[in-house]
């Protein structure tokens, strides 16, 4: 069963990746930012609550979207690749927990690049495109930026540390990008015998 991490800034397309990935290795897209969303779209208690801070451009509570991982990964037998998880060394930390709890093993992290300015630019299209709030914005993408660098780029250093963490150029085509991401997963797959 392969687990795999995608990782990467706001607008890197993380979601986009994932789903080709998914779709390509039979794996389970999990996206706490759709999650999330889903949750403010049906008005549950929990959606009441994260909704302003999504809107700001804040990050979520650990305990939140921990426990929306949990669940997701106590549902299903099927391999998963997370998206928008993790986004602080806390939250890398409980995802060891959660995968040694569900006798999962994390096969590796991904981590996407690309330019400041491609990331802003793909965000203002996909605010366009998909009428995300959170996308609109000028002072929200500012801000998810700036939460990034000081919050999720660090779980870089503790992803390395384990060896797991794999680095490639997201900026350019989407089938580009898609054609570096295919290739590290299949030398994970080989290196693994998946």
């Amino acid at each position: 069963m392969k687990n795999i991490v995608l990782f990467g800034a706001p607008g890197v397309g993380k979601g986009t990746h994932a789903n080709i990935l998914a779709e390509k290795y039979d794996l389970l897209h999990l996206s706490t930012g759709d999650m999330l969303r889903a949750e403010i779209e049906a008005a549950t208690p929990l959606g009441q609550r994260v909704k302003a801070a999504m809107e700001r451009g804040d990050l979520v509570g650990d305990d939140v979207v921990i426990g929306l991982v949990d669940k997701a990964l106590s549902s299903t037998e099927q391999g998963v690749i997370l998206d928008g998880f993790p986004r602080t060394v806390q939250q890398a930390q409980a995802l060891d927990f959660l995968f040694k709890r569900h006798n999962r093993r994390m096969n590796c992290v991904i981590s996407i690049d690309a330019p400041r300015e491609e990331l802003v630019r793909r965000i203002h299209e996909r605010a366009i495109i998909s009428g995300r709030a959170d996308d609109a914005n000028d002072d929200t993408i500012r801000h998810r930026l700036e939460e990034y660098d000081a919050k999720t780029k660090p779980v870089t250093d503790y992803y390395k540390v384990s060896g797991l963490l794999v680095c490639i150029d997201g900026s350019g085509e989407i089938n580009q990008t898609s054609m570096r991401l295919c290739k590290v997963v299949d030398t994970v797959v080989r290196k693994n015998n998946f």
